[in-house]
């Protein structure tokens, strides 16, 4: 539990990461419009989609604990990428190195979601991914901070010294100062994981038998499978982490350009993630003392569900700092939402488990997607920004709330 928390706060400081890139890359970039700089996140989770299934191989081929090596190893490189991305302040660069980021990502996310499941009593599941999820989001508090106050400390002026720049020349040197505040971060990182890598390797983690786990299941219902398209709440659990991972994206990295048009104060919109993830921890400390004492993970998943149709409702009708804070408040709605899918749509796949995994990590995408998604209603449909915001929301909600009553049940 210790070693897959302390890789969950991995996972949230580089997934969150995003939240700040995108209005800093905006800037120094030299970006248009906002949904250019939303491939920030489509190349971060768009791995997921890609090489989620060929992590399961991997795992098979090399074990869960040289799976975890290598995901770190693969991290270090992509952090690395951003030095010659900002040397030559390339923005395809950037989203290579953040590709590579989310390929390293995909394969950690495979191997320790089902890990967490099945250590323990599946029912309980949810409050063991809480726990774990409450390092991840702990982690997303602090990026935003760390690199916010890195990154866009100054971003208001830098605009400005931009459009008071006499020539291109001027603005390349303003641009070349600002970009080249990305290389100690990412150099400290890329250090950080090959070490974490190293500790890994000479650390001795029990491997997880999923054959064995089938053998003990009284059920056996297992047995009589003999494909995994023979669980349709597995596919069903797929496309609600697909949405899952939608509506987390865009509360908590798009919260900030949302701000932006809110003409919020500037201290909101360049914290903007952290204020989400903060309202995500208060979340999972509900589903840790919770879950399942008081109430079962498919209970919760209902009830953040129909919070996530209010509070996104709220953040569309109102105004200023309150419309601002209801979507910050987004987070306690999607807090219990990925513990809850993850668990219910691995359910009883028994030697399918890892090849189950991958299929439900590929949801992942689903933050690839949607901000673009809401990015071509905003910029080029040209709808208002907060109806937009509704448009992108509120069918996911129902698809994750269809899931919850229903979907996590068919086939069985």
């Amino acid at each position: 539990m210790a070693i897959c928390c302390a890789l969950f706060f991995i996972l949230g400081f580089i997934t969150w990461a995003n939240g700040t890139l995108i209005p800093f890359l905006k800037i120094a970039c030299n970006l248009e419009t906002d949904l250019q700089a939303f491939f920030v996140t489509f190349a971060s989770y768009i791995a997921y989609f890609f090489l989620a299934i060929p992590s399961s191989w991997i795992l098979k081929k090399i074990g869960f604990q040289n799976g975890l090596v290598v995901s770190l190893i693969i991290l270090g490189l992509g952090s690395l990428v951003f030095i010659p991305a900002a040397d030559n302040r390339s923005y395809g660069l950037f989203l290579t190195g953040i590709f590579i980021q989310g390929s390293g990502m995909a394969l950690l996310q495979t191997a320790v979601n089902p890990y967490l499941s099945i250590i323990g009593p599946i029912d309980s599941a949810a409050q063991r991914i809480s726990i774990a999820g409450f390092f991840n989001k702990t982690a997303g508090i602090i990026v935003p901070i760390l690199f916010g106050t890195l990154f866009l400390k100054d971003a208001g002026e830098v605009t400005a010294q931009l459009e008071a720049a006499a020539d291109i020349n001027a603005q390349n040197q303003i641009l070349d100062g600002l970009i080249a505040r990305v290389h100690t971060p990412y150099i400290s990182l890329a250090v950080i994981f090959v070490a974490f890598a190293v500790f890994l390797k000479f650390t001795k983690l029990p491997e997880v038998d999923v054959d064995a786990e089938e053998e003990s299941d009284p059920m056996q219902q297992v047995v009589r499978k003999t494909s995994v398209f023979q669980f349709p709440h597995l596919f069903l659990g797929s496309l609600a982490i697909f949405f899952c991972v939608a509506v987390e994206v865009m509360a908590g990295d798009i919260i900030g350009v949302y701000g932006r048009e809110l003409n919020v104060n500037s201290f909101f919109v360049t914290y903007a993630t952290a204020f989400t993830l903060l309202c995500m921890l208060v979340g999972y400390i509900i589903g840790i003392i919770a879950i399942p004492r008081f109430v079962s993970q498919q209970f919760a998943l209902r009830i953040c569900t129909i919070v996530g149709l209010i509070f996104t409702t709220i953040s569309v009708f109102t105004t200023g700092t309150i419309s601002f804070v209801f979507v910050a408040l987004l987070g306690v709605a999607n807090s219990l939402m990925w513990p809850a899918i993850f668990p219910l749509g691995i359910k009883g796949l028994g030697r399918f488990t890892k090849t189950g995994s991958a299929i439900m990590i590929m949801g992942i995408a689903g933050g690839a997607i949607w901000p673009l998604v809401y990015g071509l209603l905003k910029d080029t449909l040209h709808i208002d920004f907060q109806h937009a915001f509704l448009y992108a929301m509120i069918p996911a909600y129902l698809y994750i709330l269809f899931f919850a009553v229903k979907g996590h049940r068919l086939g069985k």
